[in-house]
Formats: C-alpha cells, sequence, structure tokens
C-alpha cells in the first residue's frame, strides 16, 4: 500500500493552502501550520512532507520556529524541504525531531554536502527532491534549468548512499497521472534502484489507484496537496461534518 504524505507548504509562518469546508460551509482549516499539522494527524496520516517556501526562494531555512513547534505538536515522522543547502541548517532541523530533509539544489551545486550529510546522519534521513522539465532537471525550486537528467543525477546519488528521490515533473501542470508521468517513474525507479516518492501527480482517488502498480518496481510513496485541501476523496466528507463538532482534531505528543 502506498504510503501517502499530506503536504503543508508554509511561507511567513502561515500555511499557503488551506483546507476546504464540507460543501456549504464557510469553514477553512487552518491558516496555522501547527495546527494543519494536527488536523491531518487526527484523519490518520502517517507522516507529513513540509515545505519552507520561503526557503526554497531565499536558499535559507526562514520558518525554522513554526517547523519546531509543528514537529513538537505530532506524533508521527515529519520530512521537510526548503533552502537546505548547508549542514548546519540540516543538523539544526534534525536537533529538534525533524524525521528526514529533502534537499534538491545542494544535490547538484554542493554533492559533497549529501555525502557528508548520509555519513553522519543515515541514508534514511536524506532523500532528494528531483524536479523535471521537458527531461532535464531543473533547482532553485524549478527556476533554474541544467543539462542533467533525473536518471543522471540519481545515478550520482545512489553512489554516495542516497537511496530515496521525491520526483516531480514541472511540465505536467494539469497536475494528475499522465502517461507519460507513469512511465517515467517506473524507468526511473527500474533504472536507478532507488526508492522514489511521487509527488503533484494525483488528482483524485483513481490516480492513486493506478500509481499503486508502480509500488512493485519501487515506487511506494506519494505526496499529495491540493487534492487532500479540495476534498477530492469520498471519506474527507465525513471527516468535515464530523470536523465541524471537534475542538481537539487529533492526537499530539503536548496538549
Amino acid at each position: 500500500m502506498l504510503l501517502v504524505y499530506p503536504t503543508i507548504e508554509i511561507s511567513h509562518e502561515s500555511c499557503m493552502m488551506l483546507v476546504r469546508g464540507s460543501p456549504g460551509s464557510e469553514r477553512r482549516y487552518s491558516i496555522d501550520p501547527i495546527q494543519m499539522a494536527v488536523l491531518w494527524r487526527g484523519e490518520n496520516a502517517k507522516t507529513l512532507h513540509v515545505v519552507d517556501r520561503d526557503g526554497v526562494a531565499e536558499g535559507v531555512v526562514r520558518n525554522f520556529d513554526c517547523l519546531k513547534r509543528m514537529v513538537q505538536a505530532v506524533d508521527i515522522p515529519v520530512q521537510v524541504g526548503g533552502g537546505l543547502r548547508t549542514y548546519e541548517e540540516v543538523k539544526k532541523l534534525f536537533d529538534v525531531g525533524v524525521y528526514r530533509v529533502v534537499i534538491g539544489t545542494a544535490s547538484v551545486e554542493n554533492p559533497a554536502l549529501i555525502g557528508r550529510l548520509i555519513k553522519e546522519f543515515g541514508a534514511r534521513k536524506i532523500a532528494i527532491s528531483i524536479e523535471a522539465r521537458n527531461g532535464k532537471v531543473q533547482t532553485v525550486g524549478g527556476t533554474k534549468p541544467t543539462g542533467i537528467t533525473p536518471l543522471q543525477l540519481t545515478d550520482e546519488m545512489r553512489k554516495l548512499g542516497v537511496c530515496r528521490v521525491v520526483y516531480s515533473e514541472l511540465d505536467q501542470s494539469n497536475g494528475h497521472l499522465t502517461d507519460e508521468f507513469y512511465n517515467d517513474l517506473k524507468e526511473l525507479a527500474l533504472k536507478s534502484g532507488v526508492r522514489v516518492t511521487a509527488k503533484d501527480c494525483v488528482d483524485s482517488y483513481r490516480d492513486l489507484i493506478r500509481l499503486q502498480e508502480l509500488e512493485k518496481f519501487g515506487v511506494d510513496s506519494v505526496v499529495v496537496a491540493e487534492p487532500l485541501y479540495e476534498n477530492r476523496f469520498p471519506c474527507q466528507g465525513l471527516w468535515r461534518i464530523n470536523e465541524q463538532e471537534l475542538t481537539d482534531l487529533g492526537p499530539s505528543r503536548r496538549s
């Protein structure tokens, strides 16, 4: 069974996406990233994918305090990406309880850093973010083109000990699992031998079921954003109704 990562994107310590209420309701959940993490945990999320959007833009972590409080608030693993380009910033996140970091630009510009991080913290703690456009890797939040293919970068990272990549295709603007994206995921997993987390390719339950076919090849998880926030899965209607009556939306370490 695929592991589903709900996404929380943070800018200026606020969520960039809000969960919609039930049909006819004006309720929105929630501008506070910590409460959003608790909401997803209450809906039985097993892990979270969190992006510091300010960090992506500026190349340094900008929402550290918010990330720290989020990790403290839930009892599930949290993986974090966005602006992680130095050893010191990665260590700082691990020190406050982040389970895994997701590194993009530095994997191209400073591969020695990846080797150092894996040697010190272990391969399970480091994932590589690969954003592709027209078959080539893009860095700096998808804005800087390179001449490197996703498979070339994955092979180089595997030699350093990387065992997981988070893969997305920027030219798949319709946001669902196209045949091209499906085939690219399969090829990357088969040829590289690393575990692949798919990102930004699930629009509905149907896409999720199709993606499940790739688990046997090494695509074992998926990061989902807008479809979860827009209640596109049948069970979410029940969650929204139930949450109208709740003040505590899920389990946490601290009350």
